[in-house]
């Protein structure tokens, strides 16, 4: 007869068995854990590591005491932002350039990749992807020197101006003209590489509803109109919601880069006052603040467009 009190107890076989069951999985795909560990360890270290340092935006952080011997302050900071004579200022100037995003700059991809994937002639279509392409890959400096040289009073724009009897403009010293300069610039560099993933999603819709589309007499508008916008609607809509996200943040390096004392009024942006608040005033304390800040509206952003998008029409980030 089988000795029941010298059998383990159910739960503890049931344990070893899961237990044994993981084990297995993870030695069947070994590889791809090893693959996934150094990307594991890139974002831990120099994603989530730096995360303790927004403890300093509830401390009067000094440099010389530390992280723990700095004495707390509270939301001094974030009080001190909120009542900032420049905060209404920068806010707007962030998000009226990312509005200006969203309504120029988003759709650009999709319109591009929409007209390369109507092109026929596939050694146009390739030249025409590399021009594009290129952009993407010049650095940041490289943009705003080229900017910086043709907006000048004696650059391109102002010659081709000048034969048409127009006067020389200081465009880079306009602070009405520093918004439209930043979101052309950044069509140019990013509109083709973005259209890569438009192109791919451009793929993946069945030939087979192009046919059928055109037996049933449809042309191109009505092809583009019924076939290609909506196989590609939940790609631009996932993208449009990741775009959200970033309605506080726009790119520093240009903006540093290419805006002066009389451009401030418009160029201004959260980044730019955090840099001058936060590495040349040495107020890190105040900077900590700022991110934080512009984190939780961002979260509050992208879970609000997430659940608006949700409900409109079943597409959704989590």
């Amino acid at each position: 007869m089988i000795d029941h009190q010298k059998l383990p107890p159910q739960h503890v076989v049931v344990r070893k068995n899961r237990w044994t069951g993981t084990l297995k999985k993870l030695n069947k795909s070994k590889f791809l854990y090893t693959m996934f560990a150094l990307p594991f360890v890139y974002f831990l270290i120099f994603h989530y590591a730096p995360m303790v340092g927004n403890l300093m935006a509830f401390q009067e952080y000094s440099i010389m005491k530390g992280f723990f011997a700095s004495p707390w302050a509270g939301t001094k900071y974030f009080q001190q932002f909120l009542t900032d004579p420049y905060f209404w200022k920068v806010v707007r100037n962030t998000l009226m350039i990312n509005v200006y995003s969203l309504i120029f700059y988003f759709p650009a991809p999709i319109i591009f990749a929409i007209l390369m994937n109507e092109l026929r002639v596939q050694l146009f279509k390739r030249v025409i992807q590399t021009v594009t392409y290129v952009p993407h890959f010049l650095s940041t400096v490289v943009v705003a020197g080229m900017l910086v040289n043709f907006l000048s009073t004696t650059g391109l724009i102002n010659q081709i101006t000048h034969m048409f009897g127009m006067e020389a403009k200081t465009f880079m010293s306009l602070p009405e003209w520093f918004r439209t300069i930043f979101i052309s610039s950044e069509i140019w560099q990013g509109m083709g590489w973005n259209s890569i993933i438009y192109l791919a999603a451009l793929a993946s819709i069945d030939s087979q509803l192009y046919e059928a589309a055109t037996i049933d007499g449809a042309n191109r508008w009505h092809k583009i109109r019924h076939i290609t916008l909506p196989g590609i609607s939940t790609v631009a809509t996932i993208l449009f919601l990741l775009t959200i996200g970033h309605m506080l943040s726009v790119g520093f390096e240009k903006i540093i880069l290419l805006y002066s004392g009389p451009t401030y009024e418009t160029a201004d942006v959260i980044q730019s006052f955090v840099y001058r608040r936060g590495l040349i005033d040495a107020d890190f304390s105040f900077a900590a603040a700022v991110g934080i800040f512009q984190s939780v509206l961002s979260l509050v952003l992208i879970v609000s467009a997430n659940s608006i998008s949700k409900r409109v029409n079943g597409t959704r980030l989590f």
